[in-house]
């Protein structure tokens, strides 16, 4: 396997962005009263600091994603808008509050994400936990999803975070084996893997997501889905790569629709209990759905 330079990733021609990816930014009083929430709990979401193309749908929805552990990042994806630096202090107040903003929100599904926190100890891990705790004080009937790091392959860490039985455990794997140290130089798509092994094996539903449009070719989609289905992950979601910022990796190919909907057949036929694959899905994109199509009632 020969690895590929950013710089040769960037000096490929970028193809024009197709019509099927216009989006209706429009704003109603869910998107305000998610919005005003957030900012009066002092909250981040990943819909925001990603500029997530779905955000007016989903928050129109009642529905968004909580970054927890403060908004920059200790690594730098080539992909990703997140901001990458020295994170502020950990907030030990954050995760009562996220617990209070799904209470006010009268979420039925809460999606809790963060940066990466290589810095810590155990990467973050025990924040997750609290976060999870409070949810389910406040609001017992809610379900959870957690999307987390890969916390260095700290097992510990991960058993933290499974010890409070999340209804889904996700983790993205995000690009091939061949890109992998190119497009996430600090992160191990073995490791990656492994993780979600490890959480399959501690009785988590599992969960992961591949962006596409980045060098890689179809087959070696295909094959990040038979290495997610060899440690028996359930879920699947697949989308397209947007480039944030002129400052981040050019697209090489933005797929078809069609190309989508092959993979999320063959992605069932192989075992997957549910893949949401499209060119605008991303990772928690209609979870709510997901987790009641795999968790029992």
């Amino acid at each position: 396997m020969s690895l590929i330079s950013i710089d040769q990733l960037r000096s490929s021609e970028r193809p024009r962005l197709p019509a099927w990816f216009k989006v209706n930014a429009q704003t109603g009083p869910d998107y305000l009263d998610i919005k005003q929430t957030m900012d009066r709990l002092a909250l981040h979401t990943i819909c925001e600091e990603a500029r997530c193309p779905n955000r007016w749908e989903c928050w129109n929805a009642r529905t968004a994603t909580f970054l927890i552990l403060g908004d920059i990042c200790t690594r730098r994806c080539h992909y990703c808008s997140v901001e990458t630096g020295r994170p502020h202090a950990v907030d030990h107040g954050e995760p009562m509050r996220v617990a209070e903003a799904v209470q006010a929100l009268g979420l039925r599904h809460a999606v809790v994400t963060s940066v990466n926190r290589d810095e810590l100890p155990d990467g973050g891990a025990a924040i997750f936990a609290e976060t999870i705790r409070h949810t389910r004080q406040l609001s017992p009937t809610c379900t959870i999803e957690v999307l987390i790091p890969d916390f260095e392959g700290n097992d510990a860490a991960l058993t933290t975070i499974c010890r409070e039985k999340p209804e889904i455990l996700n983790h993205n794997i995000e690009t091939v084996r061949r890109l992998f140290p190119s497009l996430r130089p600090q992160g191990k798509y073995q490791r990656s893997i492994e993780l979600l092994g490890s959480a399959k094996q501690q009785g988590m539903t599992t969960k992961s997501g591949l962006i596409l449009g980045m060098g890689e070719t179809l087959d070696e989609a295909r094959q990040v889905m038979r290495d997610l289905r060899a440690v028996d992950c359930d879920i699947m979601t697949i989308g397209q790569y947007l480039q944030p910022t002129r400052e981040h990796l050019p697209v090489a190919r933005y797929y078809d629709p069609a190309d989508f909907a092959l993979l999320k057949e063959e992605g069932l036929a192989m075992g997957f209990t549910h893949v949401e694959s499209g060119p605008l899905v991303r990772s928690s994109y209609h979870a709510e759905q997901q987790v009641v199509r795999t968790t029992p009632s």
